[in-house]
């Protein structure tokens, strides 16, 4: 704090620059907090850093059509309940771009702001661990919102709460918790990310008609992480995502109506624990034309919860598929079927998990197939599977 107040206030500047006008600052370090109130382009050029002194929100924008970029906000509070941030924005139809962001609780929150847009900011949280860092970017009832091309690492989320209609496009995301996170949200796009070493991937939860678009998510290994989940959410679509190393693909519930169906289209789940695990489920996913490789355990249902049956398998590829393509149209000649044999006492009893694939397991599931004690539970029947790998996917 004492560092920042021999800084020039970073508010005088701001108050001089009239509405409508343009604030070229010259380069070198200013004191915050600071206020922007009305509509006026901030623009540090890459070489103005605004410090926060330790206190609250570096930098608050409570104005429509304002610009700041080619800044670096460094220094907030630390204060989750005044959601101490480098950028604090209630308007609508800003532009936040080019800012490096850097020993912030919270990155940028914006609260009942519409229209914005947060394009190439670089932001890291505050030294914590990982539970008391903030949200790299907090939409709070903000809607219609475009969130491009940000670097963020070591913070905790990117979080959509009661935000529809936002898109998340191009973010590279990594070493943080959950990756994008959105709660009540619907009709949201998130599309063209990298998501790389989160705990977690992408959570969509009750929010519906969301998009799940190219993404690619890789290392997702937390102890309940997936790189893919949908909860309580109905209409979804996940269409082109690449899945690779992760505890979990998907983790997927039904929709409460099974009628809402969620389509899963064109995803590659490579080299995870599991490729996708339903709980609780009655149906209510169609699953075409996706690549299942090299996962420990391709499907699986938990604590014996329902019938993946129920879901619509069609044109996936499998990479243990045991069957041929006698007249070479692309299509196995015979289903592609999964069976549980002793992969039921780690899916209806979760104590168990912890010995899932040990050889004792394993030597048993072997006597099981050898020799069944019981009829298997089918888990899901591929009629039509894809014999090659589709071309294009690595």
């Amino acid at each position: 704090m004492a560092a920042s107040a021999a800084y020039p206030s970073f508010q005088a500047l701001i108050d001089a620059t009239p509405s409508g006008g343009t604030l070229h600052p010259k380069p070198g370090a200013y004191a915050g907090p600071a206020l922007i109130s009305r509509q006026i382009i901030v623009d540090g050029g890459g070489k103005v850093t605004v410090d926060g002194g330790g206190t609250g929100s570096v930098l608050i924008i409570n104005a429509n059509g304002a610009v700041v970029r080619g800044l670096r906000l460094t220094n907030s509070g630390g204060s989750h309940d005044r959601v101490d941030t480098g950028i604090a924005l209630t308007g609508n139809g800003n532009s936040i771009e080019d800012n490096v962001i850097d020993d912030a609780l919270f990155g940028i929150s914006l609260k009942q702001a519409n229209q914005n847009i947060l394009r190439r900011n670089r932001i890291r949280s505050k030294p914590a661990e990982l539970a008391m860092r903030g949200e790299a970017i907090r939409l709070w009832y903000s809607m219609d919102n475009r969130v491009e091309g940000n670097d963020i690492d070591q913070a905790r989320d990117v979080t959509l709460m009661n935000s529809p209609r936002n898109r998340i496009i191009g973010n590279l995301i990594r070493n943080s918790r959950y990756g994008i996170h959105l709660i009540f949200s619907p009709d949201s796009v998130i599309e063209r990310n990298r998501l790389d070493h989160n705990a977690t991937g992408i959570i969509v939860l009750n929010s519906d008609r969301v998009k799940l678009l190219h993404n690619r998510i890789f290392h997702s290994l937390g102890v309940s992480g997936a790189g893919l989940a949908f909860k309580m959410s109905a209409e979804g679509l996940a269409e082109g995502n690449e899945v690779v190393h992760c505890a979990v693909g998907v983790l997927a519930d039904s929709p409460i109506e099974p009628a809402d169906k969620t389509l899963l289209r064109g995803n590659r789940f490579a080299h995870n624990a599991i490729g996708i695990q339903f709980s609780g489920e009655r149906g209510g996913h169609i699953l075409h034309n996706n690549s299942f490789e090299n996962n420990l355990i391709h499907v699986s249902m938990m604590f014996g919860s329902g019938d993946a049956n129920k879901n619509d398998w069609r044109g996936n590829h499998w990479d243990n598929y045991e069957g041929f393509d006698r007249n070479h149209d692309g299509v196995g000649d015979t289903p592609y079927e999964i069976y549980a044999y002793a992969d039921r006492i780690w899916m209806e009893i979760p104590q168990a998990r912890f010995f899932r694939n040990s050889p004792v397991l394993e030597l048993l599931d072997f006597l099981e197939r050898l020799a069944p004690f019981s009829a298997p539970d089918r888990i899901l029947r591929d009629p039509a599977p894809l014999f090659n790998k589709p071309a294009g996917r690595r």
